[in-house]
């Protein structure tokens, strides 16, 4: 008998609610059902929505409750929470309350997983650290399942993953808000304001993110960013057997750094050169992070040549600062995974730096403007994070703005706030990029690409979630991509 099967011995007899019919439980869903197991299955979305998999889950024997009340009166022995599902929910509450068990698929993972687990969280850079975590990985002869946050749901696949593979996870906040384990080896790339319209306080938000190596044991590997206060704060409290760090800003003890744009790693007082970060080939200096902590992870399973190697050919991930195409002598950059002022600060200067050394603190030349060629689209739902640093990277650094979306007016008013900032202290320069305000996202990216000229960039990195116009921020970048790829 399989582990899966082990598993779900459990939930005999039991009655089991999977809240969430999206992508990471259509697969428990259907093992469940599979298994005999009495299933609810509970979604905000009504039969028409869920289209053919209503009428699967039915077929094989599910209850379905759907639609604006479908938390109502939740009774069942075990519940099985879709990430977005906060267990602060009255309804949850309730049920926990008396005595139902709340868990979820990536849990449920994490305590059948048979073999080592790499799990990365973060406010930005963990998607692609996990990727390049799972490159170098891969590269070296291991075999390796991602999951989590991106890849495909493992709980089902648990059967085909043997000990000596390692899984390499993506964990969100809504995902480790109820962890109550902790991976093999943590990563923490940063912490800063995020999803606060959602979590009821930063507060709540950095204590999910605690859980991710609160649980580990002495046999363990955590690995935080110096750089950073509240990651810092972590390593006080990890009960890793071994802290390891990583910073672009200063030397580590244990851990891997940048120094004069080379990355070095040190361990036992010993330190060793790795690579050129100009060899890089992803670019940005949030991406020479992102391998400082991808290095830092893979300390000791990955050679120092399959780091270099990986490091310069790794094309990236997609909707992640993504060329998507040049025309007419214009780039069209997507960095639709962008859904934070930060984010999209990441990827402004990315590309702001790949196109010049110039920065508006040591510009001399009096008149910046003929250095500006970024052309931005942003806009969409906020997260409750003001823009006034995103405001002021825009009006330093960005030719036209291109706003659309339900956040259009925050934007305009924090790079306005700015431009009024800078001349009031008497700047002779003008920091005033030109903003155009587009009610349709298809309208606005004609109307970058309109704006752009010979060697500018159209770069859409829009310091928002998609929510407001799309399902996703996948959805977003592959409008922008389908609508870039059809300029002529």
């Amino acid at each position: 008998m399989g582990i899966l099967n082990n598993y779900l011995d459990k939930f005999i007899n039991k009655k089991v609610a999977v809240v969430g019919a999206g992508i990471s439980n259509t697969p428990l869903i259907d093992i469940l059902l599979t298994a005999g197991i009495e299933t609810t299955v509970r979604d905000r979305n009504i039969r028409e929505q869920l289209g053919e998999a209503a009428v699967r889950f039915e077929k094989n024997g599910a209850k379905l409750i759907l639609g604006e009340n479908y938390l109502d009166d939740i009774y069942e022995d075990i519940i099985f929470r879709t990430p977005g599902l906060m267990p602060t929910n009255p309804e949850i509450i309730k049920a926990v309350g008396k005595g139902t068990e709340l868990t979820s698929e990536i849990e449920a993972f994490f305590d059948i997983c048979p073999c080592k687990i790499i799990a990365i969280t973060g406010s930005d850079g963990k998607t692609t650290t996990t990727s390049i975590i799972a490159e170098l990985l891969k590269n070296e002869g291991k075999t390796v399942h991602i999951g989590g946050n991106i890849g495909t749901p493992l709980l089902c696949d648990v059967d085909g993953i043997h000990p000596d593979d390692i899984a390499v996870i993506e964990l969100s906040s809504f995902q480790l808000i109820t962890m109550k384990k902790s991976p093999d080896i943590a990563v923490v790339t940063n912490l800063s304001p995020n999803h606060l319209d959602v979590h009821s306080d930063m507060d709540e938000y950095i204590n999910a993110k605690r859980n991710i190596y609160l649980y580990q044991e002495k046999t363990d590997r955590a690995v935080f960013n110096l750089d950073n206060e509240i990651t810092c704060e972590y390593a006080k409290t990890a009960p890793a057997g071994e802290i390891l760090f990583f910073s672009r800003r200063e030397k580590v003890k244990n851990g891997v750094y940048l120094e004069n744009g080379t990355i070095f790693e040190s361990k036992n007082g010993n330190e060793t050169e790795i690579m050129q970060a100009e060899d890089i080939l992803i670019p940005g200096i949030h991406n020479v992070e992102n391998y400082l902590a991808s290095f830092t992870a893979v300390s000791g399973i990955v050679s120092h040549d399959m780091m270099r190697s990986t490091a310069k050919t790794f094309p990236g991930v997609e909707h992640r600062i993504e060329l998507v195409r040049e025309l007419h002598g214009v780039k069209y950059y997507n960095d639709s995974i962008a859904s934070s002022p930060s984010r999209a600060i990441a990827g402004i200067r990315a590309l702001d730096m790949q196109m010049t050394e110039y920065s508006p603190e040591n510009d001399t030349t009096g008149n910046n403007e003929n250095r500006r060629k970024i052309i931005l689209i942003a806009g969409g739902k906020d997260k409750g994070i003001p823009f006034d640093e995103f405001g002021a990277e825009v009006a330093a650094r960005v030719k036209t703005l291109v706003l659309t979306g339900a956040a259009v007016n925050q934007i305009h008013e924090a790079v306005l706030k700015t431009s009024g900032d800078k001349k009031s202290n008497h700047d002779t320069n003008k920091y005033e990029p030109e903003i155009i305000l587009c009610d349709d996202f298809n309208d606005a990216v004609q109307t970058a690409s309109k704006q752009a000229a010979t060697g500018d960039i159209v770069l859409l990195s829009p310091a928002c979630t998609s929510f407001d116009k799309f399902k996703n921020f996948e959805e977003r970048g592959k409008t922008f991509k389908d609508i870039v790829n059809g300029l002529v």
